[in-house]
C-alpha cells in the first residue's frame, strides 16, 4: 500500500472535524500538525505522496527528499510555495486542487461588495464608540445599490466565474481581464484591457494567479486609475496588491475602500495600518475555510491521489 504523510495538517483540520478516511483508502496516512524544515525531511523518509498546505518548500528542501516520494500534493489552489522545476528536476509530480473553493470564495467577495456598499463595518465602528447619529439623524454614511454598479474582474478561473454568476444575479455589469480573453454569451459581461477596467469599476476583484508578473500587479500607478468611488477586493494573494502603495492610496482616499482578505505578509505584522483604517475589511484568509470546503479540499487530494496511483494523474501543475 502507498504511503502518504501531511506534514502540516492543523492549517486544515484545526478544529479536527475533518474526515481523512478518501485519502486513507488509498494509502496510509501519516498526519503532523506543522513541520519545520528538519522535521519535514524526517518525517517524509519512506513515504512515496506528501501532502502539504502552502507550506514552502524550497529547491534546497527537494534535493534532500528520499528517492522514495514521487508526488507532492498542494492540499490548494495556489502553488507557488513550491519550486516545480526542482520538483520536475527530481521527477516528483506536483498536483494542486483547482475549484474546491471556488463557491466559497465567490460568496465572501460578494459579502465583501454588499458590506462595503452599505457601509456597514464603518457603522458598526460608530457605534463601538457610542455614536448613534445614524439612528437620531439622517444616515451618515455611503450607501448605495450594486445593481447596474460595474464590477471589474482581474482573473476569471473558476473562482471568477463563480463571481460572475452571483453578481450577475444581483444586476451588475461586469468587466473582465484575462490573458485568454473568451466569449460571453451575456451582452452585460465584457473584456476589457486593465486600465479600461481599473477606470471604469465601482469595485475590482483579484482573481489571478501569484506569479512573477502579477507580483504588484496592482500598484500606486494601477491605484490612481481607480475611481475616488470605488472599492478593490483580494481573495487571491496579497502580494498582487503592492501593499504600501495600497495604505497610501487608502489614506489619501484615492480610492473608497478595500476589502482583503489576503495580505502581503501573513499573518500581518499586528501594527499594519491596515487593522485600524475606516475604510478596510480586512479578514485572515478565511475564503477556503468553510468546513464544507476544507472537506471538499481533503476529498479532492484523495482524487489526485487516486489519480496517481491509477498511472493517470490529474491536476499536474509542474
Amino acid at each position: 500500500m502507498y504511503k502518504a504523510v501531511f506534514v502540516n495538517v492543523k492549517i486544515i483540520n484545526y478544529d479536527k472535524k475533518l474526515d481523512f478516511s478518501s485519502i486513507e483508502k488509498l494509502a496510509t496516512l501519516a498526519k503532523y500538525d506543522d513541520s519545520n524544515n528538519d522535521e519535514f525531511l524526517e518525517r517524509i523518509q519512506s513515504h512515496d505522496i506528501v501532502i502539504t498546505k502552502e507550506l514552502p518548500v524550497s529547491r534546497e528542501l527537494i534535493n534532500q527528499f528520499p528517492p522514495s516520494v514521487k508526488m507532492i500534493c498542494e492540499a490548494g489552489t495556489g502553488y507557488n510555495n513550491i519550486d516545480l522545476k526542482a520538483a520536475k528536476e527530481k521527477g516528483i509530480i506536483v498536483s494542486n486542487v483547482p475549484g474546491y473553493s471556488s463557491e466559497a470564495v465567490a460568496q465572501l467577495v460578494i459579502n465583501f461588495i454588499l458590506n462595503l456598499s452599505s457601509s456597514m463595518i464603518r457603522h458598526h465602528l460608530m457605534l463601538k464608540d457610542n455614536n448613534f447619529d445614524n439612528f437620531t439623524k439622517y444616515y451618515q454614511l455611503p450607501h448605495v445599490e450594486v445593481q447596474n454598479k460595474t464590477l471589474g474582474l482581474v482573473g476569471a478561473g473558476g473562482i471568477g466565474q463563480s463571481v460572475i454568476k452571483i453578481a450577475r444575479a444581483l444586476g451588475m455589469k461586469i468587466l473582465v481581464n484575462t490573458r485568454s480573453p473568451r466569449q460571453w454569451d451575456d451582452p452585460h459581461i465584457k473584456n476589457a484591457s486593465l486600465e479600461e477596467l481599473l477606470q471604469n469599476s465601482d469595485f475590482v476583484s483579484l482573481h489571478c494567479p501569484l506569479t512573477s508578473e502579477t507580483k504588484h500587479l496592482i500598484n500606486k500607478e494601477k491605484l490612481g486609475l481607480m475611481k475616488p468611488t470605488a472599492f478593490i477586493i483580494n481573495t487571491s494573494r496579497g502580494s498582487i496588491i503592492k501593499e504600501a502603495d495600497l495604505i497610501e492610496a487608502l489614506k489619501n482616499n484615492v480610492i473608497a475602500g478595500a476589502a482583503l482578505d489576503v495580505q502581503e505578509v501573513e499573518p500581518p505584522a499586528l501594527d499594519n495600518p491596515l487593522f485600524t483604517m475606516p475604510n478596510v475589511i480586512i479578514t485572515p484568509h478565511i475564503g477556503w475555510q468553510c468546513v464544507e470546503t476544507r472537506q471538499r479540499l481533503v476529498d479532492l487530494t484523495a482524487e489526485n491521489i487516486a489519480a496517481f496511483i491509477q498511472g493517470t494523474p490529474i491536476n499536474v501543475v509542474n
